[in-house]
């Protein structure tokens, strides 16, 4: 069908070659003029499935797009699964074009798995094989202007098998289902030329400055002109600075790189706090470019493992969203979507006191990003691979190149994204080939995380997972022997790395409260059996809470980011995230209790585990403080016994916490005299009101201290 399609094509266009150059000159100035034209292809597409190489006779389903197939109405049978039904789906629209065609026209396919093949109006456009970074395809010969029809096809494989073993497919230990479809926007460029092919925009706070890295394009005759520079503030479009360049000259199917450095008056930064973007317009004469970004800068220092934004430094704090897994729950609808929803998702996790996200494993529709740039989030981006020690599995680097420099060229404006993140606990050399062979790409030189790999710079981050409830046989009262530093931050070649602890816990339960497979034995060990839906949900949120305290009391790790804030729920399912009504964005009542508490940004922890004392024991309790604050924090410290929440005792002290410091105080208490449990509880207080604390719970039995 491709050679058929094609014979078709080459005959079609030698039908009207005579028509196009005679016409030329009328279909610019016709042309909506100098300026660019972004036509959205989103919304009700028809779809059929099929074989890879066969355009169905009948479509017979609609799709939204974006979406993903199981979305078709009818449905389909199987999606996602393994199966003989078809090969692949075949999406198809019709749209018009009100002028004639311009010189420059852009097909733009965001995401769409498993790859993507383009047919505009019977000619073969092209192919992309990559399921997870854009698609641009060349259109402009193929476009019917002047209100009359056009009819696209995109193809895409009906599973993962569809693309060849070198690219990557998104493999996760965790998923049963790999759903097609064109699951972000479709969108026509259209402009005249000299177009600008993309723009990097790079924050200089020294001197309050950007860097303007500008690739054009001439698919024209010969041409000169100038190139003209605008910022605006992006909420308010008051106007910032304009600049314009030197005297350029281009020719025919020449692409040439400029840079120009503009200052950003009275510069406000970017900052999950303080989200504050701005909007640069590259003007051509003949196309216009707009992007935003924020006055943010964003690196780790080696000597300290600290993050460093806008050139303090600030401690991460948040969780992550696997967003893929997400596709397969049987709630899911059309939430990824709405974007309504998204903005509620990312509000809802600022209430938890995250300033930090890592998108894991597989990277959400472009939408995703502009709501995080506009909410304040650090965003660790991560490529969609995770093979652990599995790495024959791995594409190689050549490919992971070519897909890593279109995801960054994609997103490198957003300031919400400061960490490239090449892969999850693999263990490799081709990540870090590929990193090398891309990172100069990125002139803010952001850092590159690379999994369970070796860490490539100094500079970069390193993954820390410790799973300590992995053992089933493991307490909370052996937390007093753990280390404060996780496993995971020193490699060889590198020395010290920032650690970003972005998974730990081992507690998962289902949204109903019963275990994931990964924890019944947990569960079963600790609670028993017998152990109510209220009793688990209370003892995973308490028990998380305490790892969150100490794994950022003891202020080893750049970033705390607990596993995970959205996710899946199944029965045979391995993990889960906290929410009890997906619409209404509800969380289970324990978790945001307890674990927002731990989250907070002026924190305190018992670092008391002892679980058994005797009658009236005496015993040292330590108290650590911090504060992720970059200015003082001034309180008290409250410090209780509690019986069923009645006080039994209660001290305090004053509590002074310099900015992005950490205090340790020591309270003495005596065991109570009569057996039973009891409760050690750690407040904060500002102005005599209780703002966050910290609990443990303990036992009394045995004879009696002397």
């Amino acid at each position: 069908m491709r050679s058929s399609l094609f014979r078709v094509c080459l005959h079609g266009a030698a039908g009207r070659r005579i028509a196009v150059l005679v016409l030329a000159l009328a279909s610019l100035t016709a042309y909506a003029g100098p300026g660019r034209t972004v036509l959205s292809l989103d919304g009700e597409w028809q779809i059929a499935e099929g074989s890879m190489d066969k355009v169905p006779a009948e479509f017979a389903h609609t799709v939204p797009v974006p979406g993903l197939v199981d979305m078709a109405r009818p449905a389909f049978a199987g999606v996602g699964e393994t199966n003989l039904f078809r090969e692949a789906f075949w999406y198809r629209r019709t749209f018009t074009l009100p002028g004639d065609v311009p010189e420059v026209a852009t097909l733009k396919v965001q995401k769409a798995a498993y790859g993507s093949r383009v047919y505009l109006n019977g000619c073969d456009v092209g192919e992309n094989m990559a399921s997870f970074t854009p698609a641009d395809y060349d259109a402009a010969r193929f476009l019917r202007g002047n209100g009359r029809t056009n009819e696209i096809l995109i193809r895409v494989g009906a599973s993962r098998a569809a693309v060849p073993p070198t690219v990557p497919a998104g493999w996760d230990f965790e998923k049963t289902k790999y759903i097609p479809g064109i699951f972000d926007s479709v969108e026509l460029v259209l402009s005249s030329t000299p177009n600008v092919v993309r723009v990097q925009v790079v924050p200089d706070l020294d001197d309050n400055s950007v860097r303007i890295q500008t690739v054009l394009r001439n698919a024209g005759a010969a041409s000169a002109g100038s190139v003209k520079y605008t910022i605006r503030e992006a909420r308010s479009g008051r106007v910032v600075t304009t600049s314009q360049s030197g005297p350029l000259t281009l020719a025919h199917g020449a692409e040439q790189t400029i840079e120009t450095k503009l200052q950003v008056w009275n510069c406000r930064r970017w900052s999950p706090e303080d989200p504050f973007l701005y909007e640069l317009t590259v003007d051509t004469g003949a196309d216009t470019f707009t992007t935003r970004f924020g006055m943010r800068t964003f690196r780790f220092d080696p000597a300290t493992g600290r993050a460093i934004l806008n050139g303090k430094p600030y401690f991460m704090r948040g969780s992550n969203v696997t967003l893929y897994r997400f596709f397969e729950d049987a709630e899911r609808q059309d939430r990824p979507w709405r974007e309504e929803w998204v903005r509620r998702l990312h509000r809802k996790f600022k209430e938890m006191h995250w300033n930090s996200l890592r998108y894991c494993i597989g990277f959400p529709p472009e939408m995703w990003y502009r709501i995080a740039d506009e909410e304040g989030f650090l965003i660790q981006d991560e490529f969609p691979l995770w093979h652990l020690s599995d790495s024959k599995d791995v594409p190689p680097a050549a490919e992971l190149a070519k897909e890593y420099t279109a995801w960054m060229q994609e997103r490198w404006n957003h300031p919400c994204v400061v960490i490239w993140d090449a892969q999850n606990e693999t263990k490799t050399d081709e990540t870090g080939k590929a990193i090398e062979a891309v990172r100069g790409l990125d002139l803010s030189n952001r850092p590159w995380d690379n999994g369970w790999s070796a860490a490539q710079a100094p500079g970069d981050s390193y993954e820390s997972h410790p799973y300590l409830f992995q053992n089933p046989k493991f307490t909370l009262a052996q937390m007093a022997k753990v280390s404060g530093v996780p496993t995971g931050n020193i490699t060889p070649d590198t020395g010290h790395n920032a650690i970003i602890l972005n998974e730990y816990g081992w507690l998962w339960l289902n949204r109903d409260g019963t275990p994931t497979t990964l924890t019944r034995q947990v569960y079963h060990n600790l609670l028993g059996d017998s152990a109510t839906v209220e009793q688990r949900r209370e003892f995973y949120a308490r028990t998380l809470a305490a790892l969150t305290e100490f794994w950022r009391g003891h202020r080893a790790c750049a970033g705390v980011l607990h596993f995970c804030g959205l996710g899946y729920s199944r029965p045979d399912g391995q993990t889960s995230d906290h929410f009890t009504d997906l619409e209404k964005l509800t969380f289970e009542p324990n978790f945001e209790r307890y674990v927002k508490d731990a989250f907070a940004p002026v924190g305190v922890m018992l670092d008391f585990w002892n679980a058994q004392l005797v009658p009236l024991q005496v015993v040292q309790v330590p108290v650590v403080v911090i504060n992720d604050l970059d200015r003082d924090w001034v309180g008290r410290v409250r410090f209780r016994v509690l019986e069923n929440g009645k006080k039994l005792s209660s001290q305090s002290a004053f509590c002074g916490v310099l900015p992005l410091g950490r205090r340790e105080f020591v309270f003495v208490m005596a065991a109570p005299k009569p057996p039973g449990h009891y409760q050690l509880e750690a407040t904060l207080m500002r102005h005599g009101i209780p703002t966050v604390r910290s609990l443990r719970d303990f036992d009394v039995s045995g004879a009696i201290a002397h």
